[in-house]
């Protein structure tokens, strides 16, 4: 995918494409036009330029696919799956999906989702994690709807930027359709 011109459900016009180092100052301008609200729970400050060379990095060795929509105003949203280096992890890839808050609630989260499973379905990924904070309950229910299933929640294990300690809700999605899942979902 070099760029794709996509049509909204609301008509707005957004460009797709695949992150680049070229991308770099958006992607940190992007983080910083973020409510406070919404960086306190970005799993890697990409406020900063040297995290995002990172990210970069990790696209460049074939460890992250990123994807990212553009309006004619600049980046309104990326989704990207990481793939851990662990081999016995290695058909797993985690999600992260940011969108800038004037376009929530307008199918950008969800087309670039449905994008990034494509990939990772060519990555021969079998399951996908995303993992959120509890309180981010709006999240949880977007990606209930998309069919991640809530698997674990984990006390006081993230601390965001005010230093306060949240529990982490793990939730995945089997990319096959197929699941070896016992038992019924964690109740959160």
């Amino acid at each position: 995918m070099s760029s794709e011109q996509v049509s909204l459900p609301d008509g707005a016009v957004v460009t797709l494409q695949e992150m680049t180092k070229a991308d770099r100052d958006a992607v940190v301008a992007f983080a910083k036009s973020l409510p406070q609200e919404d960086l306190l729970f970005l799993s890697m400050d990409i406020t900063r330029g040297k995290v995002v060379d990172e990210w970069i990095k990790n696209i460049e060795a074939g460890r992250t696919a990123s994807l990212l929509a553009y309006d004619s105003e600049g980046l309104v949203g990326y989704a990207n799956v990481h793939r851990n280096a662990t081999p016995w992890m290695r058909r797993v890839g985690e999600i992260r999906v940011n969108v800038a808050p004037a376009y929530r609630s307008r199918g950008l989260g969800r087309l670039l989702i449905n994008r990034i499973f494509d990939v990772a379905r060519d990555l021969e990924l079998k399951k996908i994690i995303a993992q959120m904070t509890a309180d981010q309950r709006g999240a949880q229910n977007a990606f209930r709807k998309l069919g991640f299933v809530p698997e674990a929640m984990l006390a006081d294990f993230v601390v965001d930027r005010n230093d306060v300690t949240r529990d982490l809700v793990m939730m995945t999605f089997d990319v096959d359709g197929h699941t070896d899942q016992a038992g019924d979902v964690v109740q959160i």
